[in-house]
């Protein structure tokens, strides 16, 4: 399956279609029951409207803390495909009963059907993303995410404006139960679409028990670590939305003096950047999960929260509170919308990946419980959300101060995830370099193994190589490299935990040269991929030197196949050595800024022909220089 025609793909289309008409339909059944309520000044046991409001959202998340956990297992032990139409066709049942509620105008009806809403969203939920790594190749996962995020997004923003204008019309009601109960019935064809798949766990017995089901599924989401720390900076992306999305209308009518339709168009900045920015985050990551993109993410939600906070009350307004053309006419508007825009972009940067990464990184046979540990935790946090806007707001707080809140909260959360997990730091560094130092070019990508051992050969051409290498490369790439590099300050903490192989010359440390070959070949009887420098130094000249016979001694000892690949457009840079040794580099000043940097990967060869004189002859024709 081609990764250009995947939108249009019968893998697919379908669950992307199902998700987009179901995240439409929860928006605009809550939305216009929010407004139903506002309006109409509902109420139940002396409740208040603002109260009533509030406990909607309670509601409809209420069912993701005790359900989540039992949704996990079935959606392990059952067919996922079967399980999302069962979804869709208890949605089609519940709009039935939220029909009622509407016509009728029975506010107890609607919060019934606004709580089996939410259970139904709580048993779609595992399913919805734990399926798409089974309907498409893993090549494809991240745009998969992306435009099931854009979707998502999009989704909620029209079903808010819709069910806020449908809502507001004469016979609203008839209108918005018409549409509601028509929404589901598209979603329920379009769920018919989805190819049929197997269970994954037909023998996994249901645990019933809620609270030991609970931690049993959040206990198996901690099984890699690396997992569980995406999951925690997924909740804390929907903490710091949800407190974004909650101020919004504070802010709107407070601060900004606007009135509810400038609060929409903050709402449709958001939604359509968050969009926009998962769909870059797609075209940035070429075809592979990304994991430098999410520092870029986190940084950029720092600065853009903190510019708003800098940014203050731009303007000040009285009288009418200001509608959308008057609002835009107001000083310093441009750049709040510039910033609520470079908020939601990086927002894709941020979860794009990290969805992805849990589903190529969990274990298939547990996935679905892994995604419901997610949805546990995202709940737990957005109610955490919620509990810290009522707290600064009893402390009279502004909307424009919990701005700066968010700024701090979200730069402390940065270090904690980036300390505990370097891979995703380490990732940004060389993202930065390769994407935005230089112009990178991987040509022969196909050449890689999707899984399975494999050692990589290239020429060493500058200090940044294998930064560039590992950029370049879909997979985790174990690198050997001369032991004094694991003494540089700093950059030894990041080749530590990328799990570099530190390896010295016979004379120098035969005792470290020998535990470095079975470090090797342990990493290879793992299925891991392991690149090294045959050469044994970066060069002097810019030619490729003689490689060493280390490579023919790692093959004896696992017979794996080795891809020669040649690196171009290195030479001459600042990490090079054409200016002399690396100790007087820094009084150089760099005159090649995001020069074109190539990578030539060359079809693999067999252990039994992968000589060392051979395989550097193929680098050398690879870089057109005559073999000697």
């Amino acid at each position: 399956m081609k990764n250009d025609n995947l939108f249009t793909s019968i893998r697919f289309w379908p669950i992307f279609w199902t998700q987009f008409w179901g995240a439409m339909n929860d928006n605009v059944f809550k939305n216009a029951m929010v407004l139903l309520i506002t309006f109409k000044a509902y109420t139940i046991m002396g409740l208040g409207v603002d109260q009533m409001v509030a406990l909607c959202g309670g509601i409809f998340i209420l069912p993701f803390f005790f359900a989540s956990s039992i949704s996990g297992q079935y959606a392990d032990k059952v067919s996922k495909s079967k399980l999302v139409v069962m979804t869709k066709v208890l949605e089609v049942v519940i709009m039935i009963l939220g029909t009622f509620g509407l016509l009728t105008e029975n506010i107890i009806v609607l919060f019934v059907s606004l709580f089996l809403l939410g259970l139904q969203a709580t048993i779609f939920g595992p399913a919805k993303y734990s399926i798409l790594p089974e309907l498409i190749d893993e090549k494809d996962l991240v745009k998969g995410n992306a435009l099931v995020e854009s979707g998502t997004f999009l989704a909620i923003l029209i079903g808010t404006i819709v069910g806020g204008i449908l809502i507001g019309m004469d016979n609203g009601t008839m209108l918005i139960s018409i549409t509601a109960l028509g929404i589901s019935i598209i979603g329920l064809i379009t769920s018919l679409k989805i190819p049929a798949l197997i269970p994954v766990d037909k023998d996994l017995k249901i645990d019933y028990n809620l609270i030991r089901s609970t931690f049993d599924v959040i206990k198996i989401s901690k099984k890699t670590h690396s997992v569980f720390i995406s999951i925690l900076g997924i909740s804390w992306f929907w903490f710091f939305g949800a407190t974004l999305l909650s101020i919004f209308p504070v802010w709107g009518k407070d601060i900004l003096h606007g009135n509810e339709n400038v609060v929409t168009l903050f709402l449709a900045t958001f939604s359509i950047g968050v969009a926009i920015g998962a769909i870059i985050c797609e075209k940035c990551s070429h075809e592979k999960v990304e994991l430098g993109l999410v520092p870029f993410g986190s940084i950029g939600l720092s600065i853009f929260v903190l510019h708003l906070y800098y940014m203050g009350q731009p303007y000040v307004a009285t009288g009418e509170l200001l509608g959308v053309s008057e609002f835009l006419s107001m000083p310093g508007v441009n750049w709040i919308l510039f910033d609520l825009f470079g908020l939601s972009i990086m927002s894709g940067f941020f979860i794009v990946p990290l969805y992805t990464f849990i589903q190529v990184r969990s274990d298939r046979s547990t996935r679905s419980r892994v995604i419901a540990a997610n949805n546990i935790l995202n709940a737990l946090f957005m109610v955490g959300a919620a509990i810290l806007l009522t707290v600064l707001f009893a402390f009279k707080l502004t909307s424009v101060d919990i701005f700066l809140v968010l700024f701090v909260l979200n730069t402390l959360v940065s270090i904690y995830i980036y300390t505990v997990l370097p891979e995703f730091l380490w990732r940004f560094m060389c993202v930065i370099t390769s994407k935005m130092i230089y112009r990178m070019n991987v040509m022969g990508h196909h050449h890689i193994p999707q899984e399975g051992p494999a050692v990589l050969v290239c020429n060493h051409v500058s200090f940044i190589d294998w930064m560039i290498v590992a950029a370049s490369i879909n997979r985790p790439v174990r690198f050997v490299m001369h032991y004094s590099f694991m003494k540089i300050p700093v950059l030894s903490y990041f080749m530590k935990h990328s799990k570099v192989i530190p390896i010295a010359g016979a004379k120098e440390d035969p005792a470290l040269m020998e535990k470095a070959f079975d470090q090797i070949s342990e990493e290879l009887k793992n299925g891991e991929i392991v690149c090294i420098f045959p050469e044994g130094i970066i060069t002097y000249d810019g030619k490729v030197a003689n490689f060493r016979a280390g490579i023919e001694k790692i093959i004896q000892r696992n017979p794996v196949p080795v891809i020669p690949m040649a690196l171009e457009g290195l030479w001459g840079s600042f990490f090079s050595r054409k200016y002399g040794p690396a100790v007087s580099k820094f009084s150089v000043i760099p005159k090649r800024i995001w020069s074109q940097v190539r990578l030539n990967i060359d079809a693999p060869f067999e252990a039994s022909e992968a000589t060392a004189l051979k395989l550097e002859m193929k680098v050398k024709e690879m870089m057109g220089e005559k073999a000697e």
